[in-house]
């Protein structure tokens, strides 16, 4: 099924009241796209817990495709990334616990791993996140791999497609737990720069999904599963 931002649940809604975890490079809370007021922790590097800045590009691009279809949301940065783009299933783990455990009612993770020997250990992060009310949003598959969290039961997966629209959001159920869903590829644009040379890739299907669902949880209330489930 098709949803555009003009459908219910998410026409005329803006995320408001909703807290979502971006776990990636941090977030730079000043860039225009992002509007100030982040909270968050650093759990990598040797900077302070406190200090959350992104200081890549990659966590604050993911957060601006989410704060652009839910505006009104309160961002979380969980800082699991340093210097480049890589991390432990154990930070991701320990990510995911504490994101659930601050109140985010979704926890955007615009990355996975392919070493399903992590699997158990990512299963218990995301039951945990689910039992205070929680939902992961990650990378379901891309170029035929199956990626970790995003491909576990009780995980909103998400499939990007290059040719699906930033405001379109397609639906699957397939006997989850959860929907699956398949969105664009293509991050928040930059004004006078072409798409092609802008940021692409699955970590912006999941961002734009997150973002529509910022909304739907609004609708719901608060309540992320029964808002996913309710799709």
């Amino acid at each position: 099924m098709r949803f555009t931002l003009d459908d219910p649940p998410f026409a005329g809604r803006t995320g408001v009241g909703v807290t979502i975890a971006v776990l990636d490079s941090g977030i730079h809370a000043h860039h225009p796209h992002i509007g100030g007021s982040v909270g968050g922790v650093n759990l990598v590097g040797e900077r302070g817990r406190d200090d959350y800045v992104d200081r890549i590009g990659h966590g604050t691009a993911v957060a601006a495709a989410i704060r652009e279809k839910s505006p009104g949301a309160e961002l979380l940065a969980v800082r699991v990334f340093d210097r480049q783009l890589a991390t432990n299933v154990q930070t991701l783990v320990d990510a995911i616990v504490w994101s659930a455990d601050a109140g985010a009612a979704l926890i955007n993770l615009s990355l996975g791993t392919a070493n399903f020997a992590n699997a158990e250990l990512l299963a218990e992060a995301v039951a945990h996140a689910m039992s205070r009310g929680s939902v992961v949003v990650s990378a379901r598959m891309s170029n035929d791999v199956e990626w970790l969290p995003g491909s576990l039961d009780g995980v909103a997966g998400v499939i990007a497609d290059w040719t699906c629209d930033r405001d379109a959001l397609d639906v699957t159920l397939r006997h989850a737990a959860l929907p699956i869903f398949t969105a664009s590829a293509y991050p928040r644009p930059i004004p006078n720069v072409p798409r092609e040379q802008n940021l692409s890739g699955v970590s912006f299907a999941v961002a734009n999904v997150t973002g529509f669902l910022g909304r739907a949880v609004e609708e719901a209330g608060g309540d992320a599963i029964e808002a996913l489930r309710g799709l």
